[in-house]
């Protein structure tokens, strides 16, 4: 209560005017179970005016509480307020999970590496999409650390889960800067060749959860070309320009003002949904995307070291367009693409990925 206490002071302090409306934490209780002869728990974070509260069950952002312009909180992501949902889930499966051992999808379940061809689980219209049938979002992370405003989960991907080679070992952290953001940071590492691309997947919608679509949000993407998709989402090798397109983000506007515009590319995609290769150097950090919701003014920064950014807008929950994903990684299909950025892993290499979500 006395950390609670001094997180809501801080924020109002941080925000310049009084709180209209407090954090709702979920009840640690309705998360505590054992799944696979592991203990699941809830884990609460807070640091300047952020507070974020973390499953260790598939390593998931349940919630993460954000202020707007009067001192006002939301809850600014989707997810469920109990461990039974996600277990059991009949809806969206990637409520704040990171995904992978390969984010995104890969087409005909299959890559050939070193000669040899990997047959993997198909769970996307005869793809595999984030990583096959379990993945990193199925598995209960071991809790490495826990701090006031960060947490350290680590998990160990069998060789041969879903298909893919290799004992991957992956370690991430969540933290809650003083800066308001929230980052995210992988560190990977194989006992064989493999694949990897990792990345995260909350849905955001900066009103609040629940509270209307994402359509009038203001989107900003740092990448002048997107990967070309076929019918089944899957890259066909080239790159379109997204000048004169609905796809075209260089300068923020209102994501609802192009969604339904005709496009053959937005016609495969049912929306947006599409990887956007981002305007920085390769492996440096930079700005991938903004995103502005202007009733409450909440503003959200997205900074990688990735390569490309894939931008969902939640075309096929029940309720269409209620949140959106900006999910960092590298290019889909890449294990079958020779022209994209490599995603191979191999022993005595180190996978590194970081993604920031800076508030203001």
């Amino acid at each position: 209560m006395k950390k609670l206490l001094l997180f809501a002071l801080s924020a109002m302090f941080l925000t310049g005017c009084t709180m209209k409306h407090e954090v709702k934490l979920l009840d640690a209780n309705d998360f505590n179970t054992e799944v696979d002869g592991k203990n699941v728990s809830l884990y609460t974070l807070h640091n300047g005016a952020l507070t974020m509260q973390v499953t260790n069950y598939g390593g998931r952002v349940v919630s993460l509480w954000v202020p707007d312009y009067r001192g006002s909180y939301e809850n600014v992501v989707l997810g469920y307020n109990n461990i039974d949902s996600y277990i059991n889930n009949k809806g969206e499966r990637y409520l704040g999970a990171p995904v992978g051992r390969y984010a995104n999808r890969i087409a005909n379940g299959e890559f050939t590496l070193d000669g040899k061809k990997y047959e993997l689980f198909k769970n996307d219209n005869g793809n595999t999409l984030h990583g096959g049938e379990f993945g990193v979002d199925r598995v209960v992370w071991d809790i490495k650390s826990v701090t006031d405003n960060a947490i350290v989960l680590n998990t160990v991907l069998p060789d041969g889960m879903d298909g893919f080679p290799g004992n991957l070992d992956i370690t991430m952290t969540y933290t809650l800067t003083l800066d308001n953001e929230f980052r995210v940071d992988y560190l990977a590492t194989t006992d064989a060749p493999t694949v990897c691309n990792l990345s995260h997947h909350s849905f955001f919608n900066l009103k609040g959860a629940g509270n209307g679509t994402i359509l009038d949000h203001e989107l900003m993407i740092n990448g002048k070309v997107i990967t070309l998709i076929n019918e089944n989402l899957i890259p066909k090798g080239t790159f379109l320009p997204v000048k004169n397109t609905p796809m075209d983000f260089t300068e923020a506007k209102a994501i609802g003002q192009d969604i339904n515009s005709y496009h053959p590319q937005m016609e495969n995609g049912n929306g947006y949904d599409f990887n956007w290769v981002l305007n920085k150097p390769m492996g440096e950090m930079g700005l991938a995307a903004t995103l502005y919701e202007p009733k409450s003014r909440r503003y959200m920064e997205v900074y990688t070291d990735q390569p490309g950014i894939q931008f969902y807008s939640g075309n096929f929950f029940e309720n269409r367009y209620e949140a959106l994903a900006l999910e960092t990684q590298k290019y889909p299909d890449s294990p079958n693409q020779k022209i994209f950025p490599t995603t191979v892993l191999r022993p005595g290499e180190e996978y590194h990925h970081t993604c920031i979500y800076r508030f203001k």
